[in-house]
């Protein structure tokens, strides 16, 4: 099994690097989502209770807290990796401003694309610029769709989740807030199963993390404005909707060219690499596939490609995956 190899590495690495991070201030502010032992798995960590820990927002203690609980965790690391909590708050996620709202409108943009079989880019006037066919089924489908499933954590259904694969030679994904997952052919291609898990793990982050949503909600108090000014769309008589599907369009095209805020890529490369080490991939190639993506994407082309807003920032991220491969894994 990958993760049986894996693991031996990092008894290796822990005895090689030693406790280099131990004894670091930590923060971490995710969703509880797993539980191994006395350990929980919030925000990509490992996280293990102090002695003396503060437990807030929710009562029968620590190791009761259910998965799926929102947590913001303050503690130390430890020399194998872990988080040791001194102070905990955790609640119940509760749906958050906008969210109907956002996933009927990218739930409406996904029977557009179903029914064109094709996914586009709304312009002006009606005008439609074609990215690539839809594909529903065949080998590229299965092959996405198997890995995705095998990274989704346990208090989440994978039935909520529907994998199409895009005919467009970029390497590119993107995981709608509505539960709709758009792989680029070109990714498949130029993968194998370990990378490709790494990025429909950092995917799958964004939207278990529901980065869309936060991003919406900014959009929609900081800039409202620049959401009705898309063309109206002759299809849709319902002018609340009409002003919904626009903003999902401009969310949608926004996430595609320039990625999402720097801290949410940060915690989708976290929680990303945490899914695929779950599922047994191995994570250690993650920096030089971010490495890859760079090279590919430093000249400015690929005009889909959203991981990376620029080459200096891809290299930043390959980096910090080596950080936390170091730090959390205990992988040289």
């Amino acid at each position: 099994m990958k993760r049986t190899s894996l693991g031996t590495v990092v008894v290796i690495a822990v005895t090689l690097a030693g406790p280099a991070y131990a004894g670091q201030q930590v923060k971490l502010d995710g969703y509880v989502e797993g539980r191994e032992g006395g350990e929980l798995i919030i925000d990509g960590q490992r996280v293990q209770f102090g002695s003396r820990v503060k437990l807030k927002g929710h009562g029968p203690g620590f190791a009761a807290i259910p998965l799926g609980y929102e947590a913001k965790v303050k503690g130390v690391r430890q020399p194998d990796g872990s988080v040791r909590a001194d102070e905990i708050e955790a609640r119940p996620n509760g749906r958050g401003l906008f969210e109907d709202d956002l996933r009927a409108s990218f739930d409406a943009l996904e029977d557009r694309f179903r029914r064109s079989g094709r996914m586009f880019e709304e312009g002006e006037f009606g005008f439609h610029h074609t990215i690539g066919a839809l594909w529903e089924e065949g080998p590229e489908v299965d092959r996405a769709r198997s890995v995705f499933e095998s990274l989704v954590p346990s208090y989440i259904d994978a039935r909520d989740y529907r994998v199409y694969v895009v005919d467009n030679p970029e390497w590119n994904a993107i995981a709608a807030p509505n539960g709709a997952i758009y792989v680029f052919n070109g990714l498949l291609e130029g993968l194998d199963d370990d990378e490709l898990a790494l990025v429909l793990g950092h995917e799958l982050a964004h939207a278990t993390h529901e980065h869309s949503r936060k991003q919406y909600k900014k959009k929609m108090l900081v800039g409202l404005g620049t959401l009705v000014a898309v063309a109206a769309l002759d299809d849709i008589d319902n002018p609340g909707q009409r002003v919904a599907f626009q903003a999902a369009a401009v969310l949608l095209a926004s996430a595609w060219e320039n990625g999402y805020g720097r801290r949410q890529e940060e915690q989708a490369d976290r929680v990303g690499m945490r899914y695929a080490f779950e599922a047994g991939y191995d994570i250690r190639k993650g920096p030089e596939m971010w490495e890859r993506f760079a090279r590919r994407y430093s000249g400015g082309s690929g005009a889909w490609n959203f991981f990376f807003g620029d080459h200096q920032s891809s290299k930043e991220r390959a980096a910090q995956l080596r950080r936390e491969l170091r730090e959390t894994y205990r992988v040289e």
